[in-house]
């Protein structure tokens, strides 16, 4: 695997080292022990498949806070989508920064989403699939989300959004102490 930091600190985008021959390829996906060689949280406890059926529809943005705070390495098996990843983490040097990457069936990425990081995505094709692996169960009172559209983070997401959730719909805008401004 190859190991990218993106622009948001702690958030790497996975590639797969393939070996190819005339069957097609063959890749390791994850590996532990190369997690924690490039000091990412190798803990699974999870494996989550997420099915979204019509393009533009949008899901996020979501994290756990703790106790409960988990760790996501999210590839997308079927289609393609535009994958988001805001950090939350108030003593960050990148604290609601976030980065946008295009996850796909065609290009294998993954993305590894460390803790205290609003996850979400919206489907680039119809029918699309992720699979998903998460470091901590979910644990639905330490569940927080910050709204797709919220000014204070500026997400340009690339299609209309079609399809969104009431919940995910009507997370709270951040709070202008949460940004850094003056209540």
């Amino acid at each position: 695997m190859r190991f990218e930091e993106t622009s948001v600190s702690g958030v790497f985008l996975v590639d797969l080292e393939r070996r190819e021959d005339d069957r097609g390829f063959f890749a390791r996906a994850f590996c532990s022990r190369e997690f924690a060689e490039h000091g990412l949280n190798p803990r699974v406890v999870q494996a989550n498949i997420s099915s979204t059926v019509a393009k533009g529809a949008l899901r996020g943005m979501h994290y756990q806070a703790p106790p409960a705070g988990e760790v996501k390495l999210v590839r997308c098996i079927r289609g393609a989508i535009w994958d988001v990843v805001i950090d939350m983490r108030e003593d960050s040097p990148t604290y609601l920064q976030h980065v946008g990457v295009e996850l796909s069936a065609d290009n294998h990425r993954a993305i590894y989403i460390p803790e205290m990081m609003a996850h979400g995505n919206q489907a680039l094709t119809a029918n699309v699939e992720l699979f998903y692996l998460v470091s901590q169960y979910y644990t639905p009172g330490c569940e927080r989300g910050v709204r797709y559209d919220d000014p204070a983070v500026g997400i340009r997401w690339p299609l209309p959004i079609t399809v969104i959730s009431p919940k995910d719909a009507s997370w709270p805008l951040l709070e202008p102490k949460t940004v850094g401004g003056a209540s």
